[in-house]
């Protein structure tokens, strides 16, 4: 017996915007189920699927209708793909039109993926600039939008204005996706809250949220469009930039801190411990931190700096600042292997002196964890350098001043405010200034997004002395095979290399991924006369440290690792690195691990091994390959894969912005902050007038950025 669809009469009394999507016009029950994997359940959600982009038929020419340097468009089938090499590894590809029997060409300087891109008869619309060359019009670096089988060539041809293009999933066609929206916003948008008051959205020219989100499903012109597609996007960075300017203000008026003052005495005695002088960028950072651990406001500062550019030098300062005042410091690492190495960098600086001082790490002995834990709790340890153990409940500090969290990306968002509070005398308790610090640059997008309720200070000038990692990518067995007499070579001219691979253990006994498999063929064939071993996390701690410490008196000459030498590991004389599989890694890691050769004075060299001709690996592979900028990397990574979960929330559900994406909205993301700003600053914020945003943000954010329920 089949049960009727519920009609308008006696569906269930639901919010509109809250309606399921089966009950919105044109949808039903089958449609809804595909619409699920689209992550649209409701209503609302149909209205936030938002347009990744628009086809603009607006000015569609024929060519020899096109005109030099104005914006325009051509239609056309690809007959003919090319790439042409030119020297130090660059190139251009060229991919050229069949425009009703008259030839276009796109051309895409150093960008030899889009070749692989771009398949004989794809039906393509080139968006750019043109140039007359060669008798031809050129579209250099053209905008592309590949037409799909819902787009016949008639509709293309005779086709005026603008229409909205969507992710899609099987099942769903692109003029039913259209239908969906725009009757869903015909029906439904005029139930979005505009939680901005009209005066403030005049002055900074903002349409109202329903006109908006019925202008993106269904655009009369590309202007249109984009400011409505502005309005969607701003409204998403404006709340989750309000619930992080709430946080800071929160922590500032709820927090007291130690006010460490630093005196030109202070600062004489501890630069007399590093044998170098500090560089620009780290007198800069040293300026800032001053300034911050002056203040009874708690500080919250990032420090990032490029692999190799000194950040650890600054942690080492303030927290001998902190320690000169009579307060306590801790540092807490990801790894015991780089808390091991921050440890060492104390000892090394400290010989001699009476600063007390204790590493704390989850392998101590009973009786000697509870003497330090008493010795903290006293206040007589001064100094603190640890992993996750220094955050426990059983560990209670004295008076500390200040918390350093090093590499922050391996950590929850929460651990950064896990230090406990210290009790003064006055019986008001003090919460640490905290500096938070990455060798791992962040694009200015995620910095803005999630660290916005940090200050940031950026090292980007790299020690005196230090070179630049020549590095290639080996693809071939021939090029391999040089690869190993070269590292021969290097290693009897009194060299050490690392290799390194994505796993430990191998599925084949051919398996060039696997650590343990590599180890056992290099030692018996290619580097079969050199000291080879093996390094990864599931050894015990005790070989772990027994093979490091033999790499780092050179009494082994090629050491084969995972990943655990990623961060923490300081061996100057190791200059040569050789990455197996090279694709399996993201940008920012291959950096990383690039990062642990040419310490020293000596030259150093990367090898990328990798067969893969996949877009995003070969991408990767010759961003790493053009550029050492950590910076211009983690930008490039960013772009490359997305923002992913930029806001290092996972622990508390889905991604919180709805719509935004932080790589792709950097402009608008910016104009969100400014906004925001100046709301707390000024205090309208918690005027009536911003009543219903304010509820608005602490319904959205209030559980994954810990925003107070008030004020």
């Amino acid at each position: 017996m089949s049960v009727p669809e519920p009609s308008e009469s006696n569906l269930p009394l639901w919010a509109p915007l809250d309606t399921p999507v089966q009950y919105s016009p044109g949808v039903g029950p089958h449609r809804a189920a595909l619409l699920e994997k689209l992550g649209i359940k409701t209503v609302l959600d149909l209205l936030l699927h938002l347009p990744h982009s628009i086809n603009d038929f607006s000015d569609l020419r024929a060519p020899q209708q096109l005109e030099k340097d104005v914006e325009q468009s051509v239609y056309g089938r690809v007959v003919d793909t090319d790439i042409r090499r030119l020297t130090k590894g660059r190139s251009i590809v060229g991919i050229l039109l069949d425009c009703q029997g008259q030839f276009v060409r796109g051309t895409w300087f150093n960008q030899p993926w889009m070749l692989k891109k771009f398949q004989a008869d794809d039906r393509v619309i080139f968006s750019g600039k043109p140039q007359r060359r060669s008798g031809r019009w050129e579209f250099g670096n053209p905008r592309v939008h590949w037409l799909t089988d819902e787009d016949t060539d008639s509709d293309v041809e005779g086709a005026v204005g603008v229409l909205p293009r969507y992710h899609l999933t099987d099942g769903i066609k692109m003029d039913q996706m259209r239908r969906m929206t725009k009757q869903a916003a015909q029906k439904y948008a005029s139930h979005m809250e505009d939680v901005l008051p009209d005066y403030y959205r005049d002055y900074h020219k903002l349409p109202p949220l329903a006109e908006a989100v019925t202008t993106l499903h269904q655009p009369a012109s590309r202007e249109q469009w984009e400011a409505a597609r502005h309005r969607v996007i701003l409204d998403d960075l404006l709340e989750f930039q309000l619930g992080l300017a709430v946080r800071r203000r929160a922590w500032g008026a709820q927090s007291l801190a130690y006010p460490v003052d630093v005196t030109a005495k202070v600062d004489a005695r501890i630069r007399r411990l590093f044998d170098f002088r500090l560089t620009g960028g780290q007198d800069e950072a040293v300026k800032d931190l001053v300034e911050d651990l002056a203040q009874t406001q708690p500080m919250h500062r990032l420090l990032q700096a490029d692999v190799g550019a000194g950040k650890t030098a600054i942690a080492v300062y303030a927290m001998l600042a902190a320690v000169a005042g009579g307060y306590q410091a801790a540092l807490m690492a990801p790894t015991e292997v780089l808390a091991s190495q921050h440890w060492q960098t104390f000892e090394e600086l400290l010989a001699g002196s009476r600063v007390k001082r204790g590493f704390l790490v989850g392998g101590l002995r009973a009786a000697e964890k509870r003497q330090l834990l008493e010795d903290i709790a006293s206040g007589e340890c001064q100094l603190i350098v640890g992993t996750q153990a220094v955050i426990q409940e059983a560990v209670k500090f004295r008076r500390l001043a200040l918390a350093v969290i090093d590499e922050q990306h391996r950590f929850g968002v929460r651990q950064r405010a896990s230090f406990g509070s210290s009790v003064e005398t006055d019986r008001k308790p003090r919460q640490p200034h905290v500096l938070v610090m990455t060798a791992t640059p962040i694009p200015r997008s995620l910095c803005l997004t999630r660290f916005g309720d940090l200050d940031v200070s950026t090292i980007r000038e790299l020690p005196p002395g230090r070179q630049k990692v020549v590095t290639s990518r080996v693809a071939t067995a021939a090029e391999e095979s040089r690869v190993w007499n070269f590292v021969r070579k290097q290693v009897a001219s009194g060299r050490q290399a690392y290799v390194v691979c994505p796993r430990v253990e191998g599925q084949s006994e051919q398996d060039d991924a696997a650590a343990e498999t590599v180890f056992e063929q290099l030692r018996t064939s290619e580097l079969s006369q050199l000291r080879v071993e093996l390094l990864h996390g599931r050894m015990d701690r005790e070989t772990r440290h027994d093979v490091m410490d033999r790499f780092r008196v050179q009494e082994i000459d090629v050491l084969v690792s995972t990943t655990v030498i990623e961060v923490g590991v300081n061996v100057p004389n190791a200059t040569l690195m050789v990455i197996r599989q090279a694709e399996r890694f993201g940008l920012a890691q291959l950096h990383q691990l690039r990062g642990r050769i040419c310490r020293g004075s000596f030259q150093g060299y990367c090898f990328l091994l990798s067969t893969a001709d996949s877009n995003e690996a070969m991408q990767r592979l010759e961003a790493m390959v053009e550029s050492s900028d950590g910076f211009h990397l983690a930008e490039t990574d960013a772009e490359i894969r997305g923002p992913g979960d930029v806001l290092g929330l996972r622990q508390s559900g889905a991604l919180p912005l709805r719509v935004a994406n932080p790589i792709r909205d950097l402009k608008v993301l910016r104009v969100a902050r400014q906004m925001a700003h100046d709301l707390v600053r000024t205090g309208d914020f918690d005027s009536d007038e911003f009543a219903a945003l304010r509820a608005l943000v602490l319904r959205r954010f209030s559980h994954a950025l810990d925003l107070p329920q008030t004020g």
